[in-house]
């Protein structure tokens, strides 16, 4: 995936578009279409979809910055963790997804994770997500049938 990191500040939301391979409890690995998005309008994260848009979509939204420190190392706890490749795909990036029903561990392929981080970077530079966030629309939206 090339792209030009000059014009992702004009690209609201991101979305890229790949695919997955996730494999649960002991069956082989399936590869399953995804996408992951991104948008300044909630800065702190990014959404995982899964299926879209061959079947309709389960979506994972998780924050940003486990995306990127699970590039390097074991992130996460809960539902979603999120660390590097093993051996011999040490290109990828595994991310772990926990409901009550069970687990699924999704192989993702790191340059395509790098690339899109890259362009989020690009959009809401880490450390200035506080500067995007329209604190009265939370206000209102957490406030919302409260009255």
């Amino acid at each position: 995936m090339t792209h030009d990191p000059a014009e992702a500040a004009d690209e609201d939301p991101i979305v890229c578009r790949t695919s997955v391979h996730v494999a649960v409890a002991d069956d082989p690995p399936v590869p399953l279409p995804a996408e992951l998005r991104y948008s300044a309008t909630d800065p702190y994260a990014v959404c995982l979809s899964l299926g879209a848009p061959a079947a309709p979509s389960v979506d994972w939204v998780f924050a940003r910055a486990l995306l990127a420190q699970g590039l390097r190392r074991p992130s996460g706890s809960g539902d979603v963790v999120v660390f590097p490749g093993l051996r011999p795909r040490s290109d990828a990036i595994r991310i772990l997804l926990r409901t009550g029903a069970g687990a699924a561990v999704l192989e993702v392929d790191g340059a395509v994770v790098t690339g899109f981080l890259r362009r989020a970077d690009a959009l809401v530079p880490p450390g200035t997500e506080h500067r995007h966030l329209d604190l009265d629309r939370v206000v209102e939206q957490l406030t919302a049938g409260s009255e």
